[in-house]
């Protein structure tokens, strides 16, 4: 069947979101890309998790956005992914979620601050939050214009995408991404972990402030960087 192997992929990646324990209802989606082919894999809009099969996935084509395969219509998200997967050319799979903590940083319009080691591990410092969308930008190209924000945030702070893999789009949820569906769900699982653990230290300590450049350095790049040492041979698990 084609596309058979991308598809049960993103399947699984959305079936994943939901044993995480990062979506209720249908609020979230999964997608991943097949670059050598030109085309991604979505969830279709609307369909509850515990009906959805790996026939429902809609593939789509990056350049044009035009469905390739599959009967239902794709995620209203859908041109946030294809926006994301246009201008960050790493990004092999991207994850959309409300999950609690998260959303909160969201809807506060803050980012999340490295306040310690496991956002370090994972995050290479702040996990930013979009600027507010106009008027015109939500009621022309809604979902176009949130990847463009996206998009806009990292480029006007120079932040690499593969070493920040996610955002908070200001008054709304978070996104994240990776260079597989399996580490785009990691993403979205350490994402909304680390805000739950910021939320909480922020309480104990108002005034925080995020760990020394020497110790995110140490952190991150150990599992991240040119000479990373973390995990086994060939990977960086623990």
């Amino acid at each position: 069947m084609a596309y058979e192997q991308l598809k049960e992929q993103v399947f699984r990646a959305n079936l994943d979101l939901v044993k995480a324990g990062l979506v209720v209802l249908t609020w979230g989606n999964a997608s991943a890309a097949d670059r050598d082919v030109g085309v991604m894999a979505i969830k279709p809009s609307g369909v509850p998790y515990d009906v959805l099969k790996v026939d429902d996935i809609v593939v789509l084509s990056i350049a044009s956005g035009e469905v390739v395969d599959g009967r239902f219509r794709p995620s209203s998200d859908t041109p946030t992914h294809l926006h994301l997967y246009r201008a960050f050319a790493g990004v092999a799979a991207v994850v959309h979620t409300h999950s609690t903590h998260a959303t909160s940083f969201a809807q506060a319009r803050r980012g999340i601050p490295c306040f310690g080691t496991t956002h370090a591990d994972n995050f290479y410092g702040e996990i930013p939050v979009t600027r507010e969308m106009r008027p015109d930008e939500i009621k022309t190209d809604y979902e176009l214009n949130t990847g463009r924000v996206i998009v806009e945030r990292f480029e006007q702070a120079k932040i690499d995408p593969m070493q920040v893999p996610g955002v908070l789009v200001a008054s709304h949820a978070p996104f994240a991404w990776g260079s597989s569906p399996a580490k785009a769900v990691e993403n979205a699982i350490v994402l909304e972990f680390s805000a739950q653990m910021a939320m909480q230290s922020l309480m104990l300590k108002p005034d925080l402030l995020p760990v020394s450049q020497v110790l995110l350095d140490k952190h991150f790049l150990r599992k991240h960087g040119a000479k990373a040492y973390y995990g086994q041979s060939g990977d960086q698990k623990s």
